[in-house]
């Protein structure tokens, strides 16, 4: 009950400061758009509805899956419309302070001032959009915003819950195409480390990057280490563990659809997840320990004996994976020592 309160509440005061940067951002004039850059023709506006849809499963994501405290879940979306010359993140570049406080703990307020900020400063924001966190790792979650010539392109960001520093998101996709605006797009999303926290799994404590890495994509073999909440040697492409879809929808009067008080309208009802027959079952295999050092010699004076060593499982094995193999073994001795 504590938890939801505080999400309701950070909800709450996450959509007041929007509408406040938003009503800031439509009093700055627009600057030249420059020559050198593909230029954006469709006459008016183009309102969109986006679509999140959580594709992270137990069957699809076996390995130290987060069942409890907290549960597999995503945090609010928190997005941007702005021009080509805009990144509110980047692979392969460092992070922002903004970035690495919403990756590490969901904490939204400086990456937003940084937006407000590129918007005062190159006027290359155009508005902020948001759509409510949801409990569970395969919910949905949807709302709408605006793009016009000018600023065509959208970003944003959704932070894994638990994870060390590790989120989903797009980086500026641009839904203009010459003169007309894209009816439809629909991207698979992979999660991404923002390079700020040395974590390998899901649960892992505050373990900060020093120095501070580049935003990465996470894969099946990267970081190669077998601790690795999303380590699948057998697989050569991780799975999606999110969707997108944005569609283009008849225009409204209304710049975006925030409403002024967080309510449950914007987020699909309890009960409408992705059907599990859609999911993939990725196959998880067997993982042991080493084994233990050869036991004593068990035996009579004289004659041959018998060790044994042990090892113990570290990771079951789900999803049609390989099974585990011995966890005892034995093997023939003598006694030293023997009187």
């Amino acid at each position: 009950m504590k938890s939801t309160q505080t999400l309701c509440s950070f909800s709450e005061a996450l959509y007041r400061l929007i509408l406040v940067l938003m009503t800031i951002s439509r009093g700055v004039p627009s600057m030249p758009v420059p020559t050198d850059v593909p230029m954006c023709t469709a006459s008016d506006t183009a309102q969109y509805s986006l679509k999140f849809s959580g594709k992270w499963s137990q069957a699809a994501f076996p390995k130290q899956y987060p069942i409890y405290r907290p549960p597999a879940q995503w945090s609010s979306l928190i997005g941007v419309t702005h021009s080509y010359d805009f990144h509110m993140w980047q692979r392969n570049e460092f992070a922002s302070n903004g970035v690495r406080e919403f990756a590490e703990r969901g904490e939204a307020w400086t990456l937003m001032k940084e937006v407000e900020m590129a918007g005062e400063r190159i006027q290359s924001v155009y508005g902020l959009l948001s759509a409510p966190a949801v409990a569970g790792g395969t919910r949905q979650m949807d709302t709408e915003f605006e793009v016009f010539a000018r600023h065509s392109y959208l970003s944003f960001i959704v932070r894994l819950i638990p994870s060390p520093d590790w989120f989903v998101g797009v980086d500026s996709i641009d839904l203009c195409d010459g003169d007309h605006w894209r009816d439809s797009v629909t991207l698979e999303l992979y999660p991404y480390d923002a390079g700020t926290d040395s974590g390998f799994t899901f649960s892992s404590p505050n373990f900060e990057t020093i120095p501070q890495d580049k935003i990465s994509q996470i894969t099946s073999s990267f970081p190669n280490h077998p601790a690795n909440s999303f380590f699948y040697p057998r697989l050569k492409h991780l799975p999606p563990i999110a969707k997108v879809t944005l569609t283009k929808i008849k225009k409204t009067n209304q710049i975006i659809s925030l409403p002024l008080e967080p309510t449950q309208s914007n987020q699909l009802p309890t009960g409408n997840e992705i059907e599990e027959d859609t999911l993939i079952n990725t196959p998880l295999d067997c993982e042991v320990s080493l084994w233990s050092p050869w036991g004593l010699c068990k035996g009579k004076c004289g004659e041959s004996g018998v060790q044994h060593r042990t090892r113990y499982i570290l990771l079951h094995p789900a999803n049609n994976g390989a099974a585990c193999p011995l966890l005892e073994e034995e093997r023939k001795c003598f006694q030293d020592n023997c009187l």
